[in-house]
């Protein structure tokens, strides 16, 4: 099942407009929708977002590093071709911009998002 496909801008001004708040959401609901398309436990969405807030950030690092490859695994189960941004996001965050990495990330799993749905709005238009 394909997650939500959200607006790459919009994760950038719900995140400012809500002072952090929606970034919190998107944490989970990333977390949470890749896992659920890989059909992939690892940690609970719950346990990412936390250990990112009781860490004071530093496990973002790690998590936008795992969640960039994730995004490849989406991407080669989709049957698109991989684009991996983990070393780029990494890089972009440590040096503070790590609301650029999620907007990085999120395009990646929306290009997954709209071919799954594409696929899908055709095997329903067919029958």
């Amino acid at each position: 099942m394909p997650g939500k496909k959200r607006s790459v801008v919009g994760v950038l001004i719900f995140s400012i407009i809500t002072l952090g708040i929606y970034y919190f959401f998107w944490i989970y609901a990333t977390s949470n929708e890749t896992q659920q398309y890989l059909e992939k436990k690892t940690l609970s969405p719950g346990l990412e977002l936390l250990l990112c807030i009781i860490t004071c950030g530093l496990y973002w690092f790690y998590w936008i590093y795992k969640y960039s490859k994730i995004a490849v695994e989406c991407q080669q189960k989709a049957g698109l071709p991989p684009e991996d941004n983990a070393v780029i996001n990494l890089i972009l965050s440590i040096l503070g911009l790590g609301i650029i990495s999620s907007m990085i990330l999120q395009a990646s799993l929306n290009k997954v998002w709209e071919f799954e749905n594409s696929k899908n709005d055709s095997v329903i238009s067919t029958n």
